[in-house]
């Protein structure tokens, strides 16, 4: 097999792991911010079945996760799981990377005084207004970094969906490798993941300094 038709062959995984990364960012981005926002409620209830859903979410590994999705529907429920791999992959992604982010998200919005709110009351705004005008700008502006170092992760993590036999890049170059008895997909792959992360890293660094009230 030819580089050329190696590349090729491995395209459909890099479209694929590409879905992936970005199902997951439009899912949990703003499902971490409503988990972030539960976690903070003043039921004691709402409280505890949050830190226990983020405590699972970063305590046990995604693989698993990935495979409990999958398969539990069918132990469970004995549903028919044919249809079902994809969007148990997308499911497991997003609730994972939400519990990520709704700790990010977390610490962003305690790090904003108290004086904030109260100016925003003297001033006559709503609590929606005084967070979605003033708190929220103010958050993403401090948690950026953080938010930059996860959606790297999520870059490499993408690989973890060849648990479930999906073949997103990863698994499309150990195949390739095992049947041509060649290092070379293993090389586009990590051609593919560098760059697909230099991409992120320049994106969110641009985005970063587009905030940067000082310019």
């Amino acid at each position: 097999m030819t580089f050329s038709t190696m590349l090729s062959t491995m395209s459909v995984g890099m479209l694929r792991t590409f879905l992936i990364f970005a199902l997951t960012l439009i899912g949990s981005l703003p499902l971490g911010m409503i988990v972030a926002l539960l976690k903070k409620s003043r039921f004691a209830v709402v409280r505890g079945i949050i830190s226990v859903y983020i405590s699972i979410m970063r305590g046990t590994p995604l693989m698993l996760q990935l495979v409990a999705w999958y398969f539990g529907p069918y132990f469970l429920f004995g549903w028919n799981i044919g249809s079902w791999r994809f969007p148990a992959i997308i499911v497991g992604f997003v609730l994972n990377y939400a519990a990520y982010f709704a700790e990010i998200y977390r610490g962003g919005i305690e790090s904003i005084p108290v004086g904030q709110y109260e100016a925003a009351e003297v001033l006559g705004y709503t609590k929606t207004q005084t967070f979605m005008k003033i708190i929220l700008p103010q958050v993403i502006k401090v948690i950026m970094p953080s938010v930059t170092n996860e959606v790297i992760t999520l870059v490499k993590d993408t690989s973890l969906a060849f648990t479930l036999a999906y073949q997103e890049v990863f698994s499309l170059a150990k195949q390739i490798s095992a049947s041509q008895t060649s290092f070379m997909p293993f090389l586009i792959a990590g051609v593919f993941y560098f760059v697909a992360n230099y991409a992120v890293e320049i994106i969110m660094t641009r985005i970063e300094g587009s905030m940067d009230y000082y310019k």
